[in-house]
This record gives C-alpha cells, sequence and structure tokens, in this order.
C-alpha cells in the first residue's frame, strides 16, 4: 500500500493553502494498492515534534475503502477528535521551528465501529488484530 499527494511530496514542505497560515484545508491524499478485503480505512496525521508532545490533527475511521481522499474533503468516514478535542482536520501550525506531520493510513479487514470522537489512542486499539496493510506520507511545515 502506498500513499501519496499531488500537494506535496514525501519529506518536503507541506504548501501554506494546508496550513493554519492558508486556508487550513486538508489536502488531496491518494492511496494504491489497497489490499483485497480491505472493509474500510483509517486516517491519522500527528505531529510527533511538538512541544508538549505528540499532537493529533486529524482522526478518522470507518472510511470507504477508496483510492482518492479528495482535498479539503470535510467529513471523512467517522470523525475522531483531534488534539484541539476538534472532529475534522486541523493542519500544521508550529509554534516555531520545522516539524513533521505524519499522514498514515490503515487498511482494515472490518469496519471498527467506534462512536463518533473517539480518539487516536481508542482507533489504535481497536484495530489491533485488524491491519492487512498501511502506508505514511511525512511532509514538513516551518515557522
Amino acid at each position: 500500500m502506498e500513499l501519496t499527494s499531488p500537494s506535496f511530496d514525501h519529506d518536503a514542505a507541506i504548501p501554506v493553502r494546508y496550513t493554519c497560515d492558508g486556508d487550513d484545508v486538508s489536502p488531496e491524499l491518494r492511496i494504491t494498492a489497497i489490499p483485497e478485503g480491505t472493509a474500510g480505512l483509517a486516517l491519522i496525521m500527528d505531529d510527533p515534534d511538538a512541544p508538549a508532545g505528540t499532537w493529533d490533527h486529524w482522526v478518522a475511521y470507518d472510511i470507504a475503502p477508496a483510492g482518492t481522499i479528495p482535498e479539503d474533503v470535510g467529513e471523512l468516514g467517522t470523525g475522531g477528535l483531534n488534539s484541539w478535542e476538534k472532529i475534522g482536520y486541523g493542519g500544521p501550525c508550529p509554534p516555531s521551528g520545522t516539524h513533521r506531520y505524519f499522514f498514515k493510513v490503515l487498511a482494515l479487514d472490518a469496519p471498527l465501529g467506534l462512536d463518533e470522537g473517539s480518539d487516536k489512542t481508542q482507533l489504535l486499539a481497536a484495530s489491533e488484530g485488524h491491519v492487512l496493510g498501511e502506508a505514511v506520507l511525512m511532509g514538513t511545515f516551518s515557522r
């Protein structure tokens, strides 16, 4: 499985449009080689360089297994809570310096069935034993 974006390359800068300094909209994501038997996808975007520990920017699960997540998608599957305790995408917004942002997609063999507003920890616990594949795309943003 591979995760890419037409908006930025792996290990490259995320354009301002997708950050809190721009329009704060989610970038388009493309998923290829989704494993056979995938019943749903889960998505996590986080920043391990945040001063207070890893900051979750986007959590979603029970996403239909499609090859494209459109730009500025709005609702996506079942929305989980990010570190701002909101549902949906929150773009890169580091206090200073360069931070890394990891977009992670999990292919799952069954829907997770979690309630809306579950967090990353709950998503990862529910997905144990159900992951058929995963892919990561990393971008950076500097202030």
